[in-house]
């Protein structure tokens, strides 16, 4: 009774107007199964439409997600063909009295530029000395590259510092979590923190037991996690509180929000390994009601057309599908009822909410692509074979968004 009351006193005075968030993780060698780095971004924004994107840069082509419908050279989180990664979370405690005419204050440009022209973590800092002044930014970036560095830079306008996830100082265990603050910045100001404090449980948890961190635990422990760290409440796990009343709850300081539109893992490389086998594993739409998809920067242009902007839409197939989901989620649109979710439409005691009929779709993706993955690692790219596998995973994935939508 007691968890239920503290409940609904919190969550109705904890909405906040921080819509531009993210919740993300940078995990180095060190902290994965294979060596391999990886980085986890979730994605806040109003922009609800998403989709991914390859670009031929001035130096290296590379694969980001992107705002559908962009007219101008951004993206929110990518990797390139010399193996370098880019992603970042907006901050809110770097930059005070301090003017800036930049549009993009939250990076999305420089990190388009970066994926353009960066190979190596030392070629992003040479990029920041040279253009930080001129960017505005306040963001936290997060990056890898292909000769196992990995790091966040805190960039705002007076300047940038490197936070090393290499460091055993720093990070001893070979991870690092940000939200919405900078280490650096302003003592308690900023944003996140609740969602910075479940993300860092969440993890630090699954730290020393038989489980490993890879792309599919991300997803479907951190970006679907609905534990509220603040509440001390779990609302798939504690469904005596999910059941109990009409099933409504305001989407506030979950990992999942309502301006929640997408996730990426990017899976980097070892040392000596073709920098163009990173992967970014994809989810585009509202991540509970979306699955995560394989995108090969090996596959260059040839990425799967349902990931990617429609000719006539602008928009990817993938994301207007889970969008159609979303919709029976947050359906009360009169007065403040935009930040109510019917989570039952989510997780319920029955098994029928869409995460969990979708659980048993993705699990079989990941299946498909693991074993694909092993076998194509160490060869050369082949068309046929990436269609072929492309054309399978995405007919079980209509099948099952048709069942559900319908």
């Amino acid at each position: 009774m007691k968890k239920t009351l503290l409940l609904f006193s919190l969550l109705s005075v904890l909405f906040t107007a921080d819509i531009l968030a993210c919740t993300s993780a940078i995990f180095s060698g060190k902290a994965t199964p294979d060596g391999r780095p990886m980085m986890w971004k979730h994605r806040d924004n109003p922009a609800d439409n998403v989709c991914v994107e390859y670009i031929k840069g001035d130096k290296y082509n590379f694969i980001a997600l992107m705002n559908s419908g962009r007219k101008s050279k951004s993206a929110w989180g990518g990797t390139n063909d010399a193996g370098f990664s880019i992603m970042n979370t907006a901050s809110y405690n770097l930059n005070y009295d301090i003017k800036s005419e930049n549009k993009f204050p939250n990076g999305e440009n420089v990190m388009y530029r970066a994926l353009s022209t960066c190979a190596t973590l030392e070629d992003f800092e040479k990029m920041l000395e040279n253009e930080y002044k001129m960017t505005g930014n306040e963001s936290n970036f997060g990056v890898i590259d292909a000769n196992g560095g990995a790091a966040y830079y805190e960039v705002g306008i007076a300047g940038w510092t490197k936070v090393d996830v290499n460091d055993p100082k720093i990070a001893p265990q070979g991870l690092l979590v940000y939200a919405n603050h900078s280490y650096t910045g302003k003592l308690d100001d900023g944003a996140g923190y609740v969602r910075y404090t479940t993300a860092d449980h969440i993890i630090k948890s699954h730290l020393g037991r038989a489980g490993e961190f890879t792309p599919q635990w991300i997803f479907q422990n951190l970006t679907r996690s609905f534990y509220h760290s603040l509440l001390d409440i779990d609302l798939v796990k504690d469904i005596d509180i999910t059941e109990r009343g009409s099933g409504w709850f305001i989407a506030q300081d979950f990992i999942p929000r309502i301006n929640s539109t997408s996730a990426i893992v990017i899976t980097g490389v070892k040392k000596n390994e073709d920098p163009a086998n990173s992967i970014m594993w994809t989810v585009l739409g509202y991540p509970p009601v979306s699955v995560a998809v394989p995108m090969f920067m090996k596959a260059g242009a040839d990425q799967p057309a349902w990931m990617v902007p429609d000719p006539q839409t602008k928009n990817a197939k993938m994301c207007d599908m889970a969008l159609e989901l979303k919709k029976e989620i947050f359906s009360v649109k009169r007065g403040n009822g935009e930040y109510y979710m019917n989570f039952r439409k989510i997780h319920n005691a029955n098994g029928t909410g869409y995460m969990q009929q979708l659980r048993p779709l993705e699990n079989k993706i990941f299946d498909k692509s693991e074993k694909f993955i092993d076998a194509n690692r160490d060869k050369k790219f082949n068309k046929a074979a990436y269609d072929e596998f492309y054309n399978d995973l995405y007919n079980e994935i209509e099948s099952v968004y048709n069942s559900l939508i319908d």
